[in-house]
């Protein structure tokens, strides 16, 4: 490799990498804006109960933590089964499938907690339990939910360009409007 292939190389591997950050820190923001809705709603509930719920920073992390999992399952090709079909089954099938994946994560990382903490399986299978599988069943609806309009824009970006995304939303439809047919 020559000494310009190798600029080049760099280049783009730099590129890929700041594109990654980007795509990181959207899926990001999406998440921990809806994520964090959902603390206000159950702040909301439990005021009319009388419990206070100020878990506001969890958001955020679990934000940063499920955009994360998306793109190491981007990263591993998941999904891809139905990217030549229509939109809509693309779209579905990723949202179950990262809904799904997510929830795996969360199990994990309860394992993981659990054995750091020097805890036997029994304890450790107590606390998922304690989660309650109602929690985690509604978690998982509300991602899957979260998800179809999160995958039906990057599907759109796949097909017709992130580039035309954007400029469809930050651009004036004058910019954007293609030439309409003499008729």
């Amino acid at each position: 490799m020559s000494m310009e292939g190798e600029a080049s190389g760099h280049a783009s591997l730099k590129e890929r990498a700041i594109e990654e950050l980007k795509v990181f820190w959207l899926i990001t923001l999406y998440l921990a804006v809806l994520l964090g809705s959902f603390t206000v709603y159950r702040r909301l509930i439990l005021k009319e109960f009388g419990v206070a719920y100020l878990h506001y920073g969890f958001a955020l992390i679990e934000a940063l933590i499920i955009a994360k999992v998306i793109l190491i399952g981007e990263a591993l090709g998941l999904g891809r089964r139905f990217e030549g079909k229509p939109l809509i089954l693309s779209v579905i099938y990723k949202s179950v499938l990262f809904g799904l994946f997510v929830a795996l994560f969360s199990i994990l990382e309860h394992v993981v907690e659990g054995l750091i903490h020097k805890e036997d399986w029994a304890s450790i299978l107590r606390h998922l339990g304690d989660l309650g599988m109602y929690e985690i069943l509604a978690r998982v609806i509300m991602l899957i939910v979260a998800f179809v309009p999160f995958f039906a824009f990057w599907e759109l970006g796949r097909v017709i360009g992130s580039r035309k995304i954007a400029a469809l939303f930050f651009s004036s439809q004058a910019e954007t409007a293609s030439p309409r047919p003499k008729g």
